[in-house]
Order: structure tokens, then sequence, then C-alpha cells
């Protein structure tokens, strides 16, 4: 253990090095200076300035604060971002700035300022004229705030008619520009569809021209990208980017994931139990965070450098509302807590550019700061483990397309079309891929939670995708499932204990009762839940809690291959870490093996052992980890290697996002001619509009489909 003092350990701590600085000239910088370079604007004018918001929930008698304190400043062409786990207060940050909170809400003290406006004084009257066109907001679910009983063009066209005071064939001309101008293609056909009939990239650039269409002044971004494919995120980021350049806005960025904030802000400030708790500049706050939490937000990233080890995790949660604790509210999960955190309240201290509240750096009566180790080393799965869990031989899940009044079937949709893959034994094989492609798809026909179309697959002796329902019902125990909305997943009238007990009830696992209770709390217990919780309902528990509860119910029957469904997607960095953790574990207890279904290229580099790229119901390319990662031959791999916005200061495999990401996956209804990723790629020959390209082995383990390496 090495112990120094709290200004020395701004340059020596040697678990963080400028290794972890982003790329300089980023895309927003070059954007930025790019607009104020041509307008002759004063690029540090402040638009948005927040001074001491206190925000309060509930009764005036016993409110909760979910908010306490805090002061921010957004400036024209820049981008400040938020960051920090679920519940730390950032989206109720931005619902305040909007004054769009809660029913009981309330602003109890402090200032929200727009220019020379103070917000939270204004009538509700006044804040309509505001709240749209001068300061916008793009919310976290596109699909559950967009109107679903509303056309698209009703939806922009609310906007333009409200605040721009445009109607007819004018608006309806605006609104096509507006979604031509946020990348969705054939936008006259958009704007008479409904928001069903579009994808989640497609759903999230609409609430973005709605939220462009009143030309703000700011711009409130909440979870802008959460849970889209890397392609899209990239496709979306670069979109943001490029209208905060040619419009000037201000840009107020609310995000989990550190390699958007790397690639879009200008400024960073780390929120935690309300609080904010590190502000500073992007290159300040990557080249060296200083709290001890936003350090433990950037050790639980998953890297190819942590592979073999274990992450390191933030134990336990962020405190409720109403029961925060005295002194700093940080000091239960902080591995260098004193007795001072517990009892005196961190002020704000200045460190260069930067400012932490933090008793480490208090420069009357600084705290020791001591350095621990980074990981623990885990051991390899035990032996046994030899071969292939799984064999999966030309797959293929077809939808039929019927239309009229028989309903006749007038086409195939070609879901998997054709999947050949082999999952180690004891090992993980990654299926990855853009939303569409069929990945879920194919996870699901392989347990026959969807019929497939025609292949097989082998398990041990059985062609798993032959057998009848009875023939299937003793393989259930071995062959479990992780879906990838635990919410949605578990019965909400059913109690943990019961959703765990009813697969050992199904297949006569644990006759005994008494044994039965023992086995669910020894699970509970397994997957780092108390045995106490068996009693709550799923809504009592946070969502990676209830992806533990997942994760039981599929141990609970003792598996020997688990298909796990995007298990990490939108969960923040601390609790993905802990999940991670855990299926590594449980993989080197039991020797099990995962199908792991993510668009996640990070967690796939630190999980898994073999990479399977699928691209419209096709691999396209897989081997090892290694090759794949490293060496990517087919350019939709590179496509998506270069998509991933990067914290770790690595070189990217692949051409700049902005050219790698263009277009959008085409129908599977109606793909292309030859190979399906020609009108995307840059290197497409002419016979790859011809004729799909043949399985090509470069190595033992190494397959891709592509006329670049065809003999």
């Amino acid at each position: 253990m090495v112990t120094c003092t709290a200004k020395a350990a701004i340059t020596t701590d040697p678990g963080l090095s400028a290794a972890w600085l982003p790329e300089s000239g980023s895309h927003a910088d070059r954007n930025a200076v790019r607009f104020f370079e041509m307008n002759g604007m004063d690029k540090g004018a402040t638009l948005l300035r927040v001074e001491q918001l206190h925000i309060e929930l509930g009764v005036r008698g016993k409110p909760l604060r979910p908010v306490e304190g805090v002061s921010f400043e957004v400036s024209a062409g820049q981008t400040l971002a938020l960051v920090g786990e679920s519940g730390c207060g950032k989206s109720m940050t931005a619902l305040a700035c909007m004054r769009l909170l809660p029913a009981g809400g309330r602003i109890a003290q402090g200032t929200v300022q727009l220019g020379e406006a103070a917000l939270q004084a204004l009538p509700e009257a006044r804040m309509r004229d505001i709240r749209g066109k001068r300061l916008a907001m793009i919310f976290q679910e596109p699909a559950t705030s967009l109107n679903p009983v509303m056309t698209v063009g009703d939806q922009i066209k609310e906007v333009l008619v409200r605040h721009r005071h445009m109607t007819g064939e004018p608006a309806w001309q605006e609104a096509a520009r507006l979604l031509a101008a946020v990348g969705i293609p054939d936008p006259d056909r958009r704007l008479s569809e409904y928001p069903f009939q579009l994808s989640g990239g497609m759903k999230q650039r609409v609430m973005i021209a709605i939220a462009l269409a009143g030309d703000p002044e700011v711009l409130i971004a909440d979870e802008p990208t959460t849970a889209l494919d890397v392609t899209i995120q990239a496709q979306v980021l670069d979109l943001l980017a490029d209208l905060q350049a040619r419009r000037g806005m201000g840009m107020l960025l609310i995000t989990h994931d550190l390699g958007v904030v790397a690639r879009m802000a200008h400024r960073v400030g780390v929120m935690y139990a309300g609080e904010l708790v590190e502000t500073g500049p992007r290159e300040a706050f990557f080249g060296q965070p200083l709290h001890p939490y936003a350090r433990k937000l950037f050790a639980a990233l998953p890297t190819r450098r942590q592979r073999g080890q274990a992450l390191e995790t933030i134990p336990g949660q962020v405190p409720r509302l109403g029961e925060m604790p005295a002194g700093c509210r940080f000091a239960e999960r902080c591995p260098q807590v004193r007795a001072r955190c517990r009892l005196e309240t961190p002020g704000m201290h200045v460190l260069g550019q930067q400012q932490v509240r933090c008793h480490l750096y208090d420069p009357l009566s600084p705290l020791a700061w001591q350095t621990e180790s980074t990981g623990v080393a885990l051991h390899p799965a035990p032996g046994g483990c030899h071969g292939h869990a799984l064999v999966v031989d030309d797959l293929k899940v077809y939808f039929p397309v019927r239309k009229g009044l028989f309903r006749r079937v007038v086409g195939q949709v070609k879901a998997v079309d054709g999947v050949s893959l082999q999952v180690p034994a004891g090992q993980t094989l990654a299926l990855v891929g853009e939303s569409g492609c069929g990945k879920t798809t194919a996870g699901k026909a392989l347990l026959k939670l969807v019929p497939a179309s025609g292949g097989a697959a082998r398990y041990g002796g059985f062609d798993l995708l032959s057998m009848s329902p009875r023939q299937w019902r003793p393989l259930r125990r071995e062959l479990q499932i992780i879906f990838q909305d635990p919410f949605s997943s578990l019965n909400p009238r059913m109690r943990v204990g019961e959703i765990l007990e009813e697969g050992m009830l199904t297949l006569d696992i644990e006759s005994d009762p008494v044994a039965r209770a023992a086995r669910i709390d020894a699970l509970l217990e397994r997957v780092g839940l108390d045995p106490s919780m068996r009693h709550r309902f799923p809504h009592e528990f946070s969502g990676g809690q209830r992806q533990r509860v997942a994760i039981a119910r599929a141990l609970a029957v003792s598996p020997r291959l688990i298909v796990c469904d995007e298990p990490t997607s939108a969960l923040d960095v601390s609790v993905q870490a802990q999940i991670l953790n855990l299926l590594r574990d449980l993989q080197t207890e039991f020797g099990l093996s995962y199908l792991f279904i993510t668009h996640n290229l990070a967690v796939v580099d630190y999980l898994a052992h073999q990479v399977a790229v699928m691209y419209l119901g096709r691999i396209v390319e897989q081997g090892s980890v290694e090759e794949v990662l490293r060496d990517p031959r087919h350019p939709y791999t590179r496509m998506l290697l270069a998509a991933v916005p990067a914290v770790d200061g690595q070189p990217s495999a692949g051409p700049p996002s902005g050219d790698a990401t263009r277009g959008d996956m085409p129908s599977p209804l109606n793909p292309p001619s030859g190979c399906h990723f020609h009108p995307r790629c840059s290197e497409a020959l002419e016979r790859c509009r011809v004729a799909y390209p043949a399985e090509r082995r470069l190595s033992s383990g190494r397959v891709v489909c592509c006329h670049l390496y065809s003999a």
C-alpha cells in the first residue's frame, strides 16, 4: 500500500495516466471552432446558468431532496456532460431546467437563468413560449416520449405551429427538411408514418428533429444514445455535433457512457447523490479524475487490459432519497473513507482547472491518499471442458409476410438466413451486430422460443431443432436464457422467491420445500442479493438488481449453457461491472458456456473468447477475440470497431466513424443483391453487387465472408 499527500496523488497515481486522454482535436472541438470562426461569435458566452439548485419532492413538511446545491454553466457552442449512476439526480436537474418536474416536485432554492430570463420564477404560460423554442430537450426513451397515435409529421408540426407560426405546406416542407437534416432517408414518406413503424435509431433521430424544430439556443440531451448500436450511436453523436456547430447551440449532455463524454464534451460534471462532486475540462478529467467516485467509474470500465481480471466495482448503491447520510454522501462506498468523512460534509476545492468535493483535497487539513490494486486475477475455468457445447449449422428463421383478405404469403422476412457457429464448452461466444441483424432471433430459435425454418443445432447427442416439446423438457434445465429487459421478463405479480421457485417446480428440482427455500437463499446470495429480498416484487428492485434476479432464475435449474441476450444493455458502468464479474465467476466456478448477444464491443473484448459478427441474418466474420478485434478483416467488422467511442487512447481499427457508419441496415424483407453489405461498404467491388461471397477460412478458427479475400 502506498500513501501520499492528496496534492502528490494528482500526478503520481500509477493507475491512471495520459492513456486515458481522448484524441486531441475531437469532433466537437473542430465543429465548434468552425462555427465561431464563420460567425464571429463569442464562444465563451454563457447561455444557461444554474446556481445552487435545490429540488424538493413530496409534502413540504417532510420533503425529499433529489438535487441539492448544484451549480454549472452551459456556454454557446459548448457541451457540458453530466455523468454518474442512475439515481444521482442528473435527469431531475434537466427536468428542473425545463420546468417539467413530476407532480409534487418544485425548485426550492437556487436559480435557472437562460439569458436574461429567470426560469424558476416564470409563470407556466411564459415557460411554454420558452420551452421548445429557446430551450429544448431530447428525452431518454423515444419509444415512450413520442405520441403513438400521431404521425411523425404531425408531431414535428406541433412545434413549428407553436413556436415558428408555420402552417400548411410550408410547415410540411420544413418538417421534411428537419427529417432530412437528421439523416432519415425518404423524409416525405416517413412524415406519414407512426413511431412504431420506425427503428430505434430512427425514433431517436425523430426526437432530435422535434427538439431542433424550434431552433433552440440550448439543447438538453438525456441519454440520447442509451442502448443504441455503436453505429447508430456514432451517427447520432455526429449529428448532434454537426448541428451544434451549424447553430452555435449550447448542450447539456446527460450520460453514463464515458466514451460518449470523451467524444462530445468540452466540460464534465460528475454527480453523486444529488450533488456535483467534480467538475472540470474534458482533458483534465480524463487525464486525472480526482474524486474517488470518478476514479471508480473509470476502473469499472471493461477494457482489453483487464482480461483475466475482475473489474473494480463500487459496493453498495446510491443512497435512497430521505436516507442521505451525514458527512460525505459517498463515504459508505469509498475505499478512502476516514472518520472525518462520516461527520463533516466536504466543501468544493479548486485544483487548477478542476473542482472536487472531497476532504482529500482540503488545503487546510488534507487526508492521506491510498492507492490500492485495481483488479483481482481470476483462475481459469475448471478442467473437463473440451470441444463444443453447442454446434449450429445453417440455422434459418423466416417469418412469412401476409397480405390481402385471404392472408396469402407474399414474401419472407429472412431474420436468420443460414447461420453456422460453435459455442466452446466452458467458454463464451459473443454474437455481435446491429439491431435487426437477427442476433436475438437466433438465440431464441436455438431454445425453441421461436420456430426455426431450417438448419440443425446439436447439443450433446441431441438435435435441438427437430425435437418435440416433450423431448425438450429434460433439456430445459441445461439450456437457459437471460433476457435483455429483466423488468418485462419478470412476472410483476410474483415475488422474487416465487419466480426462482417456479422453474424448480416445473422441472422437478428439489421436491422438498425446505431444500428449495435453502437453494433460493443460496442463489440470491450467490448473485449478490440479500436472501430477505425473496419476499419483494420486481418493481422494488433497481435495474441492476433485477438483472441479478434474472441471472439467479437462469441458475436455479443448474444449466450448462446460457444464452445471454444483452444482459448489460443500458446499465450504469458500475452495475455493468458487477454483472460481468458475476458472469465470469459463475463460468469459472461451474464451467458454464455462454452465447453472449451484445452490441457492446468493450464487453466482448473483456468477457468473450470467440466472436461471431452478424449482418442482416448472416455471419460475415468469426474467430477468436484476438483475431477479430485486433485484426478485423470484413469491412463491416471494421465499421463496428471504428464507431466505438474510446476512452483508453487506443487507435481505432478502421476509418473515421463519419465515413464508416453511413446509411442504415437494409430491411431483411428486401435485402440487397449480392453481398448484403455492399451499399454501405467503401471497398465494394462490382462482383459484390452480383454474388454473395463464399465463406473463406483464413486460419483454423478464422472465417470471413467477403470478396476481398476470395481465392
